[in-house]
């Protein structure tokens, strides 16, 4: 079951205009413009990217493009290797992983990538498919790829959907489902002959160097670390197991042999993401695997210690609220992991939350929270939450408003509900009027901005660790996140007259002035 702060019949995929997405991350403009707009925004009608909560990594080909010839882990990518491939990449963090691993599979057998529909030899679309609009997006994507270039191959969540995509799009090459790395790489060789090493005169031998880290479509100082593929859960807004499958972990040796790969290519926080990451290694009956000499399981409690070696920020996502996730709160308490968890509760009626089939639907959610504060007082918690579920009455809309306002979580990001193809709470009774979601889900959000702007006025007067995200060098400022920040998803550290010193990717100790309702302003003093 996926956790709807990425991906869930509650969201839809679309991103910020070009003119204002941060630079260098990788949440862009999408290259195929969404069949609707999303109602994702504050009540006042604004929409800052920070409070957007579904991990949004649309890339488009040139993005894709540039980002590999920027950064590969080991900072020598092939950029007179031909053939040219082009790549887009929609959806969430999982699928932006997935389009990695294939654009570093190419480039080790010799191809380039692409900035541009016309210098491309053959286009690769990564699809999602969770809600009608994604579906949409992503065939517009596609459509896009056919005008422009021609040659098209499909991949991604929507390629479960291949007659809807060949009857819109016939002229298609080849379509493959999720997590399809070796169909889309023979698809790709199978229409554009892979380079030969021995013949072809613009073979380029630093590809041999990537390493297991492969090459990353994110900034250099921070990268998602995917553990584990599919989900065992059947909750009844998702279809992410028909799409994706059941859990599949990676072994822990695995994990670990990439995540040290990453901090020696120099990236500052790993982003650990999943289906479901704290049920990791319950597929492989938590086998021990060996790495640098030492017995590890593969379970989320022995890894999250296992990563905390690294020396470097650690964050966990989609973390459903299970008692031994307590124990890693601990690693959080004595300081050997980031303290942030982001837990997808949904919802905190448990006649709702059982009409969804959530996990741990019975649990006091709220003790738990309690109990995480009473063990480690600075952790920060966000959530998303799904307003008019079929079934829901006002009753249990309040009891999700009285359950926020004694949670007070500092991170929040909601959804009006919406039906997707093959979930099984489409045939579920009492569907919400749209104009009632609307409603509950403007009035859900204005109390989440005061409560958020409360925890935000606390830390006025404090001293922050910050990661240098991005530098305005005209104002002088410094775009930064804190422990409590996630790339593209939560808040930002603005940073006043910074030197020309600072750069990128680097830690800097500050002091909060200011606060608003989702963002930070402080000042260094070098």
């Amino acid at each position: 079951m996926p956790n709807t702060s990425t991906e869930s019949v509650n969201t839809t995929i679309s991103s910020q205009p070009a003119s204002t997405a941060p630079k260098n991350t990788a949440t862009i403009f999408n290259p195929a413009k969404p069949a609707q707009k999303q109602s994702t925004s504050q009540a006042d009608g604004t929409q800052p990217y920070h409070h957007k909560a579904n991990h949004n990594q649309n890339r488009s080909i040139a993005q894709s493009g540039d980002a590999t010839v920027a950064r590969t882990a080991a900072s020598d990518a092939p950029v007179q290797a031909a053939p040219k491939i082009g790549f887009v990449s929609l959806g969430c963090p999982k699928a932006l992983v997935d389009s990695e691993r294939i654009i570093t599979e190419l480039s080790r057998d010799g191809y380039q990538v692409a900035s541009d529909y016309d210098g491309a030899d053959l286009v690769v679309v990564n699809t999602c498919g969770f809600i009608e609009s994604a579906v949409q997006e992503s065939l517009d994507a596609i459509g896009e790829a056919i005008s422009k270039n021609g040659k098209v191959i499909v991949t991604g969540c929507l390629g479960k959907e291949a007659d809807k995509i060949r009857e819109m799009h016939p002229a298609v090459l080849s379509v493959t489902g999720a997590h399809a790395y070796d169909e889309v790489i023979t698809a790709v060789s199978q229409h554009v002959p892979k380079p030969k090493r021995d013949v072809d005169s613009h073979y380029d031998p630093k590809i041999d160097l990537i390493n297991e880290a492969g090459i990353k479509l994110t900034p250099s100082h921070y990268a998602y670390l995917k553990i584990s593929e599919g989900c065992n859960h059947r909750c009844t807004f998702c279809i992410i197991p028909s799409l994706r499958g059941d859990l599949v972990s990676r072994p822990i040796d695995n994990v670990m042999n990439e995540a040290l790969a990453l901090k020696n290519a120099g990236v500052k926080e790993l982003l650990i993401i999943s289906q479901d990451t704290s049920a990791y290694g319950l597929d492989l009956k938590y086998k021990t695997s060996f790495w640098n000499g030492m017995p590890l399981k593969s379970k989320f409690y022995d890894l999250c210690q296992a990563l905390n070696d690294l020396g470097i920020w650690v964050r966990l996502h989609y973390v459903y609220p299970y008692p031994h996730v307590d124990k890693v709160v601990e690693l959080m308490g004595e300081k050997k992991l980031l303290p942030y968890l982001d837990i997808p509760f949904q919802h905190a009626s448990h006649r709702i939350l059982k009409a969804m089939k959530r996990p741990a639907h019975s649990e006091n959610t709220l003790a738990r929270i309690k109990a995480w504060r009473e063990i480690c007082p600075d952790i920060v918690i966000r959530s998303t939450f799904v307003v008019g579920f079929p079934g829901e009455t006002e009753e249990d809309f309040q009891c999700l408003l009285d359950w926020l306002v004694e949670a007070r979580l500092d991170r929040v990001g909601a959804f009006t509900y919406s039906e997707v193809e093959g979930a099984v709470a489409n045939d579920l009774p009492g569907h919400v009027p749209e104009e009632v979601k609307q409603s509950r889900y403007e009035r859900l959000m204005t109390l989440q901005q005061d409560i958020s702007a409360q925890k935000l006025q606390e830390k006025v007067g404090k001293t922050l660790t910050v990661l240098v995200d991005e530098i305005d060098g005209a104002e002088g400022i410094a775009i930064c996140r804190s422990y409590a920040d996630a790339p593209e998803i939560d808040g930002h550290v603005y940073v006043d007259d910074i030197s020309a010193q600072v750069k990128v990717g680097q830690f800097l100790t500050v002091t909060i002035d200011e606060a608003s309702e989702y963002d930070l302003f402080a000042s260094y003093q070098g």
